[in-house]
């Protein structure tokens, strides 16, 4: 089954059986540019965020005692993750960036986008439920360090879940140009075999 384009005068062009190639649709880059866009910004910003909680954290760790060094120790240790995964991201994204996406490729790399950040914002409530934990029983127990831990784990989940529920709404609406595309599809059989027929 291929996928063909409908122009105005309703003529009609589909892919012969023999010919199994994959058209690209401006509509298609333009999903996938802006779906690109929007990865390389927020990527950014937490790669900006990662630096300045480990910056800070470094200074304020050193410089200050209790259950505070201990929070802003955790917020170094913990966003040493972050950076490297926001560098690596970055990293990834530059190497795809160029590729021109088909519709199934559009299709299966919003579904990516949506399911991961979904699963992260299951771990973002996972990070504040322990911090909240951990800095009860810090209290209970008088312990600065745990206190202190479980405050940086509430900081930074509570951030996390922001982050990413503004990631899942953003690419949310990308998608809504992409299920408009997928509900104006229409198939029909040609002398040259059945295709997608496409409204330009």
């Amino acid at each position: 089954m291929g996928i063909s384009g409908q122009a105005q005068d309703n003529k009609v062009d589909s892919l012969p059986k023999n010919n199994p190639q994959v058209y690209n649709f401006n509509v298609m880059d333009s999903v996938a540019n802006r779906r690109n866009q929007l990865n390389q910004t927020n990527l950014s910003v937490l790669l900006a965020w990662s630096a300045a909680n480990i910056v800070q954290g470094s200074i304020s760790a050193g410089n200050l005692t209790g259950s505070k060094q201990h929070f802003h120790r955790m917020n170094a240790y913990f966003n040493t993750v972050n950076l490297a995964i926001a560098g690596y991201g970055l990293y990834r994204l530059q190497q795809t960036k160029k590729l021109h996406y088909t519709l199934a490729d559009n299709v299966k790399a919003q579904q990516k986008i949506s399911s991961l950040l979904l699963l992260n914002t299951g771990l973002d409530v996972a990070y504040m439920t322990t911090g909240m934990y951990l800095q009860e029983k810090g209290n209970t127990q008088s312990n600065d360090q745990t206190k202190g831990y479980g405050s940086s784990l509430i900081l930074q989940g509570a951030f996390l879940l922001v982050f990413d529920l503004i990631q899942y709404v953003q690419h949310q609406q990308n998608g809504k140009l992409l299920n408009q595309y997928l509900g104006n599809l229409q198939l029909t059989t040609t002398q040259n075999g059945v295709g997608l027929v496409v409204p330009l």
